[in-house]
């Protein structure tokens, strides 16, 4: 199969997902509460809440405003949010900065910890530090993330005073993206929420980088660069884990569809002003619109990343290519 074909057949498979993903989000229009009693008050006559309804586009039939839905999400309209009465696109974008921003930090965080912590304990794991580095690492899956955050902020803000305990510190913008990586208070701010978010896939990564590296060291290549006279360094660093990291390409790739999506404990915990709070009380107040593009944004997060990963895969690692062309040419 050549590259072209692997792209578009996965773009493909993207497309169904997000229809999928649109179809859920526009049956919360239809099942979750009707947003009229929420936005008007109880002198309101039923004139004024056939106007509203008129207005909001829910006189139409389910067909008309699923075909409607569909071509306004298309261009990143998702109507006016219930409750703030502004548009959702903008309300979105407000915070999906401070979402994004925490994520990567988090997933950079798992990844410069998880893989040398990975590599260190495959590679002594008869030290007395790389066995508690592995029971550290049990301690932190154990965990729940909201009472690692709890912990940090007890010992980093309360009793040390180091850092800041909520909110995300000076942000500056830059037309459209805010950010606080380009200020001191806002990179302290972001520290205690970065780690509670990515402990947890820092031991996966540990865990999973350790087994791989461990299964590779057994192969039978790695024996023939070790009778050719080659250096350990060279072996361990230029051939095990090199091999060792195409898995976990696929597996961070996934995780950090995860880390986004299900940032809102860490935002709540540390009153980080992202997308988490923001769906909190769309669903406390029924607010649909909002409720809708999270899914699809989530949805179009989760392909995007997952088709990046899978074109990457399949660049770095030619036995992708080479046994998708013999499957492809097999049948005679």
């Amino acid at each position: 199969m050549t590259f072209i074909a692997f792209v578009i057949r996965r773009f493909g498979q993207a497309l169904f997902v997000m229809a999928a993903a649109a179809a859920v989000a526009f049956l919360l229009f239809q099942y979750v509460g009707d947003p009229v009693n929420n936005m008007v008050g109880q002198a309101a006559t039923s004139a004024d809440r056939a106007e509203l309804r008129r207005a909001l586009g829910l006189d139409a039939s389910p067909a008309i405003q699923f075909l409607r839905f569909l071509g306004n999400a298309a261009t990143g309209d998702f109507g006016i949010s219930y409750r703030l009465g502004q548009p959702v696109s903008q309300v979105i974008g407000e915070r999906l900065p401070a979402t994004l921003e925490l994520s990567f930090v988090a997933m950079l965080f798992a990844l410069g910890a998880g893989i040398p912590f990975g590599v260190y304990t495959a590679l002594k794991r008869k030290a007395v530090s790389s066995r508690l580095l592995l029971t550290v690492s049990l301690i932190g899956v154990s965990l729940p993330t909201f009472m690692i955050g709890i912990l940090l902020i007890l010992t980093f803000s309360v009793w040390l005073g180091w850092l800041p305990s909520f909110g995300r510190g000076q942000v500056l913008d830059l037309g459209l993206w805010s950010t606080g990586l380009l200020s001191v208070s806002g990179l302290a701010a972001l520290v205690l929420p970065a780690v509670t978010l990515g402990l947890f896939q820092m031991t996966l990564i540990t865990r999973l980088v350790r087994a791989e590296m461990l299964e590779v060291l057994r192969q039978d290549y790695i024996k023939f660069a070790r009778a050719r006279g080659l250096s350990p360094r060279a072996i361990n660093f230029g051939h095990a884990l090199k091999n060792t990291l195409v898995p976990v390409i696929t597996i961070a790739g996934l995780q950090l569809g995860n880390v986004i999506a299900f940032s809102i404990i860490v935002e709540t915990v540390f009153q980080w002003p992202g997308m988490g709070q923001l769906i909190i009380q769309a669903i406390q107040f029924g607010d649909v619109p909002v409720m809708a593009a999270y899914i699809v944004l989530i949805a179009f997060l989760f392909v995007t990343i997952n088709l990046a990963v899978d074109v990457l895969y399949f660049v770095i690692d030619p036995r992708l290519r080479f046994d998708r062309t013999v499957s492809a040419g097999g049948g005679g």
